[in-house]
């Protein structure tokens, strides 16, 4: 064998060994977005100064969730004779309350805690099997850190600015009722069918121009049908 012919030949051979040892190459790690909550941070450091500046007595009524609690701003009036704490954010789904419960419900060691969540989570087109999970992760971080608590779902309300997503809302409220038959610590308020006309359609008197939240004929409704399982 040639000198240049061993030479090109043994070249060979280097190359093919460090192919065949040569590590594979690191997966590159799923991009997490650590900053999924961050948009609701302003809100909720908005309620925490008000609890420095206004100490709430425990044990009262917390009325956690989406746009419609926020905007519920005849709450305290509507029940006087109850303790109640509005911490509602609007836009919010229902994991962002599961999120931040460390900071807006812990905190005030409720004897009650209603809920009104899901809408916003199925209009970004969660199924309603995600919303009973979130719900179920509530209960349980509630159950794991404030076990006295009982907690109230308010249905998914339906109104005509969403009309098109009524069967799933139907759904993640029917998987809902289903689980807190389960459980005696947990209630269900029914204010969707309360909402609805003759025909079977959203009421359209009870709502604002966005034809999404309420006006105070709505918020009657809700009075009327929430008040009796704050007792």
């Amino acid at each position: 064998m040639n000198q240049r012919l061993f030479q090109g030949w043994f070249l060979l051979l280097v190359l093919s060994l460090g192919c065949a040892t040569q590590a594979p190459l690191p997966k590159k790690s799923p991009v997490v977005h650590s900053d999924a909550f961050a948009k609701w941070e302003s809100a909720i450091a908005a309620f925490e100064y008000q609890d420095k500046t206004n100490r709430l007595a425990k044990g009262g009524i917390l009325f956690i969730g989406s746009s419609s609690i926020r905007l519920w701003k005849s709450l305290a009036a509507d029940f006087p004779d109850q303790s109640v704490i509005n911490r509602g954010f609007g836009g919010s789904q229902m994991i962002d309350s599961v999120h931040f419960a460390n900071r807006i419900v812990f905190p005030y060691e409720p004897r009650l805690i209603v809920i009104y969540a899901g809408g916003n989570d199925i209009n970004a087109k969660k199924s309603p099997a995600q919303v009973f999970e979130d719900f179920k992760k509530f209960v349980n971080s509630v159950r794991a850190k404030s076990p006295k608590s009982r907690i109230a779902y308010i249905t998914i309300a339906p109104n005509p600015a969403r009309w098109t997503q009524i069967e799933q809302v139907r759904a993640a409220n029917k998987l809902i009722a289903d689980y807190i038959k389960t459980n005696p610590s947990l209630v269900y308020i029914d204010v969707h069918s309360q909402m609805l006309g003759a025909d079977g359609l959203p009421l359209p008197e009870i709502f604002v121009a966005d034809r999404l939240h309420m006006n105070e004929q709505g918020y009657a409704i809700w009075k009327r049908v929430v008040g009796p399982h704050l007792k």
